[in-house]
């Protein structure tokens, strides 16, 4: 997109007088001797009703209204989760909703373990962060990793909560079913390495990726994340009350570190390709983080059969088979903020859509809709002029008109949520009832 003139433009509501609202067009660049103005209130005159107290109203998470939690309360050790049904997911998806048994086992306790010689097993004394991939490759093939809880799992791989046999420390480690060829395998555990050279606060922290020898797969130990994914937290706030949905402070804060951290990935050369729901993580604290990035698109390709629907948040020109810019991420990243805001996929309830639409007439449906956040005036649920025309910039599917990471980061709408501050980790805490 281009960086000369205005980039948004904001239409604001009603008939008062223009000399009560500023202007909500800001420019790329700042203005000669200070910053850029920007309106923070978005341009609303607030005519219509104030959006209903959110999910952040905590007597609404605690039970005191439609929700009675019938089951136990996960703990921050044991990483229980709560489920309303008490089912599988059918993908792995990243720290989802659900955990199987909190039995300990062995990585390879299926099959025979590979001999290692004690002394070429690294020692407690590491820091997970400090091991190198030839030392996450004997402690994987040396019976060394245990699992504890089982956080997702389908035909693609897993996701567990495991530790080290010989340490404390809580990690996450994914399983992914790979190519058969040793090549592609090697070439993406290469690829995958480099993710230990990434370090920021709004990137899921990589320790190591390596083979597991006798069962063709390849496993990547990441930091564990206890908030659970945007997909299951959105998820509970409806499973609690079917008429809320996550605050718009609270979405404020998730856009600003997804941009944060696409921006930040843009500067390494890196495109994410795979933003959605699952894919963004939040810790007891209640930072917000990516994960599930690659190096290449043969990486991403690789990571994606793990999860079901990836395709489904792609940008027009990723479905088209045309060439594709960091631009691209900001596509699903409205589709992901659009998905969480409904409370469902933007493309599901489009003139009555079947919900069993065929994946290629889902994708046709996809080119031709125009998706955009609409107000749910039955439910009493609003949202501010300055959110939508932030899901408007995001849904454009021009991607030369679409803006970068960096420059979304620049709407009035995120700019003014900077200033909004939020308790993201009490939120947390009394969505799970930590």
């Amino acid at each position: 997109m281009s960086n000369s003139g205005p980039i948004f433009n904001i239409p604001t509501r009603g008939t008062k007088p223009s000399t009560k609202l500023p202007s909500l067009t800001i420019s790329s660049e700042p203005a000669s001797g200070g910053d850029a103005a920007v309106d923070v209130n978005g341009g609303e005159d607030h005519k219509k009703p104030r959006r209903k107290p959110p999910p952040i109203d905590f007597s609404r998470i605690n039970g005191s209204h439609s929700f009675k939690d019938m089951s136990p309360a996960p703990s921050h050790d044991s990483g229980d989760v709560d489920t309303s049904d008490g089912s599988t997911s059918t993908s792995a998806k990243a720290y989802g909703t659900t955990e199987g048994s909190s039995t300990s086992r062995s990585l390879n306790q299926s099959s025979s373990s590979v001999s290692t010689p004690a002394n070429l097993i690294p020692g407690p004394e590491k820091d997970l962060s400090e091991l190198m991939p030839d030392d996450w490759q004997i402690l994987a093939n040396s019976d060394q990793i245990v699992e504890l809880n089982k956080l997702g799992e389908g035909n693609g791989g897993s996701v567990s909560k495991c530790r080290l046999r010989n340490g404390n420390k809580i990690f996450a480690m994914k399983l992914i079913n790979t190519d058969s060829n040793p090549d592609i395998q090697k070439q993406i555990v290469r690829e995958l390495q480099y993710n230990r050279l990434v370090s920021s606060e709004n990137i899921v922290k990589y320790y190591g990726t390596f083979l597991i020898e006798n069962q063709s797969m390849i496993g990547i130990t990441m930091e564990y994340m206890g908030g659970k994914s945007l997909d299951a937290i959105y998820k509970r706030v409806i499973e609690i009350d079917p008429s809320n949905r996550v605050n718009e402070k609270v979405m404020g804060k998730i856009a600003e570190s997804i941009l944060k951290g696409l921006n930040y990935l843009h500067q390494q050369k890196i495109i994410h390709r795979d933003i959605k729901p699952s894919n963004i993580l939040l810790d007891f604290q209640g930072n917000i983080k990516l994960c599930d990035f690659g190096v290449s698109g043969e990486v991403v390709n690789s990571l994606a059969t793990t999860f079901v629907g990836t395709q489904y948040y792609m940008a027009p020109e990723r479905i088209m088979g045309k060439p594709y810019t960091v631009n691209c991420d900001i596509w699903s990243l409205g589709l992901t903020l659009l998905e969480v805001s409904t409370g469902k996929f933007p493309f599901t309830n489009v003139d009555s859509l079947n919900t069993n639409l065929g994946p290629i007439e889902l994708l046709q449906l996809i080119l031709e809709y125009e998706p955009k956040l609409e107000d749910i005036p039955q439910e009493n649920i609003f949202w501010s002029d300055s959110f939508k025309n932030f899901i408007h910039y995001c849904l454009i599917k021009n991607t030369e008109e679409r803006p970068s990471p960096r420059q979304m980061l620049q709407h009035p709408w995120i700019i003014s949520q900077q200033t909004v501050k939020v308790r993201m980790d009490k939120f947390v805490q009394q969505l799970w009832n930590y």
